[in-house]
């Protein structure tokens, strides 16, 4: 299941186009059909996902906090980190702090095109060029690449070194592309070689070699804040001038892992190593709840789920965003 399960909100302003797991677009109301805007908005919503089932009920407040901390990272990868600056989607400035609350304040130089329905959980973005290309990075041994591992020591096919232990650092972090299936379909994972195939030698390998960048610098950010930045996954599109773009979403707890630093050095266990800030809480439920392969309807995720993960969504951003 990839679309939503409840209707999309409608706004004043603009037309909804398309819905995925968990980010609902749109386009000015008056866009031409069939024609790509000069900007759309992007909608985070509070549901959640997980082995491409939408879960019921969602995460209150969840899309405030992903788009919070996509926002945070939009703008560390701008240069605020010291490195060079990425070219994102953001079609306006936004900035953001976190109140005395610990709620998070976001404000758009666009603000009046952002319905009060979905202020602080909206980005308004520029129309892209979106590549079919998943651009995921790992620089741990977790998840579905430790199940290969285990059977031929191998990730996605990439060979790895021999005595590795589900949760380890692995030597360099390695790019391991996915092709982003249509709309009900599975996404596959790809090798290099095919990722030429689809989109040429010369964007194959900026969109590796961006992609390796973002996560490099990304992983040593989130180490300064106590966080391990265990995986994650990128999108890019083209701009009007052929430039390659970062969108949708970026590092947050939804594309990522992230586990506890200091859990992770001392942990005997993967469990107490792999201290997650994302939402492990809900797979590691739903893999003993409701078990492969995984058909009909899912289970209604419990109250202490939810809120277990909602509390570490929202610590990872006041611990990354802290100064």
């Amino acid at each position: 299941m990839t679309a939503s399960p409840t209707p999309p909100l409608e706004l004043p302003g603009w037309r909804h186009v398309y819905s995925g797991k968990v980010r609902d677009l749109y386009v000015p109301e008056h866009a031409t059909e069939g024609s790509a805007p000069e900007r759309m908005l992007v909608v985070a919503s509070d549901r959640v996902s997980a082995f491409d089932h939408v879960l019921s009920p969602g995460i209150p407040g969840k899309g405030e906090l992903l788009t919070t901390l996509s926002l945070w990272w939009f703008d560390q990868l701008a240069g605020a980190d010291g490195g060079r600056s990425i070219p994102n989607h953001l079609a306006a400035s936004h900035t953001l702090t976190l109140g005395a609350d610990g709620e998070p304040n976001t404000r758009d130089d666009l603000q009046d095109l952002i319905p009060n329905a979905v202020v602080g959980r909206a980005m308004v973005v520029k129309s892209l060029d979106m590549q079919p290309i998943e651009c995921v990075v790992r620089g741990y041994l977790t998840g579905s690449g430790w199940e290969e591992y285990r059977a031929s020591g191998t990730v996605c096919g990439i060979p790895l070194p021999e005595g590795l232990s589900n949760g380890d650092r692995l030597p360099e972090p390695i790019y391991t592309p996915a092709y982003k299936a249509p709309l009900g379909e599975h996404d596959e994972n790809i090798s290099f070689e095919r990722t030429v195939e689809l989109v040429g030698a010369e964007r194959a390998a900026a969109l590796r070699d961006l992609s390796l960048e973002i996560y490099r610098r990304a992983a040593a950010t989130a180490e300064s804040h106590g966080v391990i930045l265990a995986d994650t996954k990128f999108e890019f599109g083209l701009d009007e001038n052929g430039v390659l773009t970062l969108a949708d979403e970026v590092l947050t707890s939804d594309s990522s892992r992230y586990w506890d630093a200091e859990a992770w050095a001392s942990g005997t266990s993967p469990e107490q190593r792999m201290a997650s800030f994302d939402k492990q809480i809900v797979r590691d439920w739903l893999a003993a709840n409701w078990p492969a392969p995984r058909e009909g309807e899912p289970p209604a995720l419990p109250a202490d789920v939810i809120e277990r993960t909602t509390a570490r969504y929202r610590e990872l951003l006041e611990r990354l965003t802290a100064a």
